[in-house]
């Protein structure tokens, strides 16, 4: 476990969380993907999934080896969810990301919302991508911070809009109605290999804790 930081649950006033893992149980209550990597890239395993001392770490090896995981009994439509995560210094190659995933599995008219994509290989920028509509329609936005240091990230999906926050702040949003996704989803937490060719060094990614809220008028999937 490591301190808590500012949370945009606590600026915001989300309340008590509906549903919480600290990752002190190891990963009891995820399904944790087993089988060919992002865009068939590379390949998820278990094996690259670890806890110690209430902190999750996924591995992606030199041979795009890598980790993500679904936590698929959170699933709702709308709701508010946060997750205390670092991402060292990384190989071009990996991807570490937090996000929404269809729970119909019905991709890509189901939507993504990735609230927390890091591609800068040093970490110093982040991104956000909503996916949307049949044809993977998005809209981006990126923050500029230090994303190898523990840093809370969050997102609120309402009816009217969906927004990314950061410690406690928000830093990207969008009212397009276009953008809702149709139906539930649930978070996921991935470390995903694109491959750029050459040599590619073992990365990364670390989670502390996540939380789910719940959202008035929101419905349980």
């Amino acid at each position: 476990m490591t301190a808590e930081g500012t949370t945009a649950a606590g600026t915001q006033g989300w309340g008590r969380p509906v549903r919480t893992d600290d990752f002190t149980g190891g990963t009891s209550g995820w399904s944790i993907y087993d089988g060919p990597g992002h865009d068939g890239n590379g390949r998820r395993t278990p094996d690259a999934v670890s806890v110690q001392d209430g902190v999750l770490t996924l591995t992606g090896g030199p041979d795009g080896s890598t980790a993500g995981m679904a936590w698929t009994e959170g699933s709702r439509r709308y709701g508010r969810w946060e997750g205390r995560v670092k991402a060292p210094a990384s190989d071009p190659s990996y991807n570490a990301l937090l996000l929404l995933w269809p729970t119909a599995e019905n991709w890509p008219e189901g939507g993504e919302l990735d609230f927390m994509e890091m591609m800068d290989p040093a970490r110093r920028t982040t991104n956000a991508f909503f996916h949307y509509g049949a044809d993977n329609s998005q809209v981006e936005g990126s923050v500029e911070i230090d994303g190898t240091e523990w840093h809370n990230w969050a997102l609120e999906w309402t009816p009217e809009r969906i927004t990314a926050y950061v410690d406690g702040e928000p830093w990207f949003e969008t009212t397009d109605p276009q953008v809702q996704p149709p139906g539930p989803m649930h978070l996921c937490i991935q470390l995903d290999w694109f491959p750029k060719g050459g040599s590619v060094r073992e990365s990364t990614m670390q989670v502390d804790w996540v939380r789910e809220y719940d959202l008035d008028g929101g419905a349980a999937g």
